[in-house]
């Protein structure tokens, strides 16, 4: 048999006590040794020693007592049983009084090691949600898109169907309307007659052949800036905003700078004839209206007519209107509201009567729509209206030549 090795020079016999260090494994002198068993008294399998127990730092820990227990059932325990972290902390106190210092710095970094590892994987689950959770922002995420995906589609149609309906009543069934596909059926929708509607396809070059063009959306990514710059540069009504945005623009068929400058001309010629009409004495008008004819800003076809008419008889203008809402400037008021004469032979319904039947004797273009209707305070008045797109060149003579 071969002896046991001699320790080297220098290194510490770990087996062996350290001077001063008490073996705790070695009994006390006077102490009696607990952990060996009486004499005559077996211990049962599978129970702990309550003095074993004792003589490894464990305290014995009185049964618990039950306390307030529920009527019917099993009586509830003051004290839970022990945590797993309790439990392991004892453990690892027993095992540390039966090594050395070294075996002690060891574990205390060991432990520490397993403080950060649970620390670290807290904050990483606390970083990433389950994957119920994230599904359900996911949803949430997607909801809210097709929500404002609605909302856009809705008041796209809105607008459209705004704009319908004011071309279905302010502009003349005679004017081919340019409009996309989808635009025309809510045009037809509105009573708009198919044959005064003329579709452009994605591949058409431009709405040249119509007198109104409705710009949606579809349009104006179509033409860009060719569809104001060239083929329709003046709004006479717009409805909804961003990309629901609807315009009802009126297409120039020489192209739009040749449009603009009969606009202008037309603007100009409009506020020398209604300055003549202020200064007809048979001519009565508010001073709303009186402003509204010094601006130029009634339509040629209204003026001309009225000037023919307080050529006959007394004519008392109550106001203009009838602009489309977001109209661009320079675009004519159509519409105009006549009051009654009391003085006039038959009364103020003969006068109105015989001011009534002047209008609807007129031939194209100074042929509008009239009628007798109240006023908000009840007073009975002549309603004239004309088609929209007002024409231009009437007072030279062009507009004629052009038909």
């Amino acid at each position: 048999m071969s002896e046991p090795a001699a320790p080297e020079p220098g290194v510490p016999d770990l087996a062996a006590p350290e001077p001063g260090v008490p073996d705790l494994a070695a009994p006390e002198p006077g102490v009696p040794d607990l952990a060996a068993p009486e004499p005559g008294v077996s211990q049962p399998a599978g129970r702990p020693d309550p003095a074993r127990a004792g003589s490894a730092g464990l305290t014995p820990q009185p049964p618990p007592v039950p306390v307030d227990p529920a009527p019917g059932g099993p009586p509830r325990l003051a004290e839970p049983a022990p945590s797993w972290g309790k439990v392991l902390a004892t453990t690892l106190l027993l095992w540390l009084q039966r090594r050395s210092a070294r075996a002690l710095w060891l574990a205390t970094a060991a432990v520490a090691l397993v403080v950060f590892a649970a620390g670290a994987l807290t904050v990483l689950l606390a970083g990433h949600p389950a994957g119920p959770a994230a599904g359900r922002t996911g949803r949430g995420s997607a909801h809210h898109q097709s929500a404002s995906g609605g909302a856009a589609l809705a008041a796209a149609a809105t607008a459209r169907r705004q704009a319908a309906a004011w071309v279905a009543t302010q502009v003349s069934r005679s004017s081919v309307v340019a409009c996309d596909p989808v635009m025309c059926a809510a045009l037809q929708a509105q009573g708009v007659p198919a044959a005064s509607l003329l579709e452009l396809s994605p591949s058409a070059d431009g709405p040249l052949g119509s007198a109104v063009v409705v710009a949606t959306a579809a349009l104006r990514s179509q033409f860009g800036a060719r569809l104001t710059t060239v083929y329709a540069p003046t709004v006479l009504a717009a409805f909804g905003a961003g990309t629901a945005r609807v315009e009802v623009r009126v297409t120039a068929p020489d192209g739009a700078p040749a449009y603009l400058a009969s606009l202008s001309s037309d603007l100009h010629e409009r506020m020398a004839l209604g300055a003549q009409l202020l200064r007809s004495s048979s001519f009565i008008a508010t001073n709303t209206a009186r402003a509204q004819l010094t601006a130029g800003q009634v339509d040629a076809r209204l003026l001309i007519t009225l000037v023919t008419l307080a050529a006959i008889q007394h004519v008392d203008v109550l106001g203009f209107g009838d602009a489309g809402p977001g109209s661009s400037y320079g675009v004519p008021l159509r519409a105009a509201e006549l009051a009654g004469l009391q003085q006039a032979r038959g009364g103020e319904l003969g006068y109105l009567n015989s001011a009534l039947a002047f209008f609807l004797a007129q031939r194209s273009p100074f042929l509008a729509a009239a009628g007798l209707q109240r006023a908000s305070g009840g007073q009975l008045t002549l309603h004239i209206e004309f088609a929209a797109p007002s024409p231009l060149g009437l007072f030279s003579g062009h507009y004629q030549a052009r038909q």
